[in-house]
């Protein structure tokens, strides 16, 4: 069960991601929007959300540790989404009537996967739901896709990181990226496509991490530079 801390964390990270995608048109019609937001204390990112609005730009948002030294590492991304992978999002959320009624399981026992918070605004809904489990199968498929969107993210962070600053990580990294690509547990490959782009190209990486990137960026549909 998840604590009320806990569900006021999520809520307040997707209202900042909402207040901050849509400064720039405050005076604009609302722009529909479905927004995920979690918080897993203990886990890696402990905190993240996601913003996709019916048109223009994905924004991301979690507070990932790079390194066990490292104080504050709050990170936010805008990226490009592919029109399929938005429909798909827009699809499950009308289905899961936008969020309204009762989302969460409340089955007793369960263990705790994190605090998972659903938003979904346009011009006429403003609809937020917070559960832990929920039966509801297009809220199950909205949580995965979701869930493996933040993990390509989070894989794009790191290897940049590593990239530019500790380059005999990234076989490892690329390594468990593969083996996740190859799972179907990464959403959106190609909004991680110019740091893969780089290391391909980077003649100071050796050639096996370079082919990795290599097929990264075939399994993203993008091609080397």
């Amino acid at each position: 069960m998840m604590s009320a801390l806990a569900s006021r964390r999520v809520g307040s990270l997707l209202v900042l991601a909402l207040a901050l995608c849509s400064l720039a048109g405050a005076q604009e019609p609302v722009v529909p929007t479905v927004g995920f937001g979690l918080v897993f204390p203990g886990s890696q990112p402990e905190k993240y959300a996601i913003m996709i609005p019916a048109s223009g730009n994905a924004t991301y948002f979690s507070d990932a540790k790079l390194s066990p030294e490292s104080a504050n590492d709050a990170f936010q991304v805008t990226f490009a989404i592919s029109e399929a992978t938005r429909k798909r999002v827009f699809e499950l959320a009308r289905r899961a009537h936008y969020f309204e009624g009762q989302v969460d399981s409340r089955k007793k026992g369960l263990a705790s996967t994190g605090a998972k918070t659903l938003t979904y605004k346009d011009g006429e809904r403003d609809t937020k739901a917070t559960y832990n489990y929920s039966t509801i199968p297009a809220v199950q498929q909205l949580t995965q896709l979701f869930q493996n969107l933040s993990t390509t993210l989070e894989f794009g962070r790191r290897l940049d990181y590593y990239h530019h600053y500790q380059k005999l990580a990234l076989d490892d990294e690329l390594k468990r990226m593969e083996e996740l690509a190859k799972q179907g547990d990464l959403e959106e490959l190609a909004a991680v496509a110019p740091v893969l782009q780089q290391i391909a190209t980077d003649q100071s990486v050796i050639n096996p991490v370079r082919a990795r990137a290599e097929r990264l960026l075939v399994s993203a549909g993008v091609s080397r530079p």
